[in-house]
């Protein structure tokens, strides 16, 4: 049976993208990378055949494309996309641990940099993953001397987009002053409501000085 005659709820591709790769058996993943079979065995047949002539994933991963060459119904672009996924895999493993947001003092060193020295009152957003891992950091907003905005569906599409779970927020005061102003609560709050709306969490929002910085209560 050809994937495509599969029903869409058991095609490999498709449960990837509605439940997520850690759903998925070796050979349906093998089969979302090489995209087709060839005539008289789907992908699924192909993936299966792979990892049977290679011994097991181990061997796959380590195998020289040209070697997969030699194995019916792998050609170039195929032999290339799974050598290119092992050696993407290994690289990821081999680089050193995300930095991670475990606290408030985390969270202001991290925006820290991106803040200190501006003359204008500048937003910025960093998003992590459930166990912290530091996923994204960037300005979000730059406004004048004295205040920039807050915006709320911007800031929550963005660490959604992200893949985040997690997500702190610190902006500075270029007047040198710690105190929050009653729109920095208010806009923590309306955040902080907004997150819980769609199963985030906001760690922290965070005021950042020259000199040093300072939690907003809510």
């Amino acid at each position: 049976m050809r994937v495509k005659d599969l029903s869409k709820s058991d095609r490999p591709r498709e449960r990837l993208l509605s439940s997520g790769a850690a759903a998925l058996a070796d050979r349906e993943l093998l089969a979302v990378l090489l995209g087709s079979g060839f005539r008289g065995a789907s992908a699924l047949d192909l993936a299966s055949q792979v990892i049977e002539q290679c011994g097991d994933l181990d061997a796959l991963g380590r195998s020289d494309p040209h070697r997969l060459l030699t194995l019916r119904g792998i050609g170039p672009a195929k032999a290339a996309r799974v050598s290119a996924a092992f050696h993407l895999a290994r690289r990821a493993e081999a680089r050193p641990e995300r930095e991670r947001i475990t606290s408030t003092t985390d969270l202001a060193q991290a925006c820290a940099p991106l803040l200190r020295g501006r003359a204008q009152e500048c937003l910025v957003l960093v998003v992590c993953d459930t166990r912290g891992r530091l996923l994204r950091r960037t300005v979000m907003t730059q406004g004048d001397s004295e205040r920039t905005v807050m915006p709320v569906r911007q800031v929550i599409t963005e660490v959604l987009t992200s893949g985040g779970a997690l997500f702190g927020l610190a902006h500075n005061h270029p007047g040198g002053s710690l105190e929050p102003s009653r729109e920095d609560v208010e806009a923590t709050i309306r955040l902080t409501e907004a997150a819980e709306t769609v199963g985030l969490r906001l760690l922290d929002h965070v005021i950042i000085t020259d000199t040093g910085w300072r939690r907003i209560p809510t």
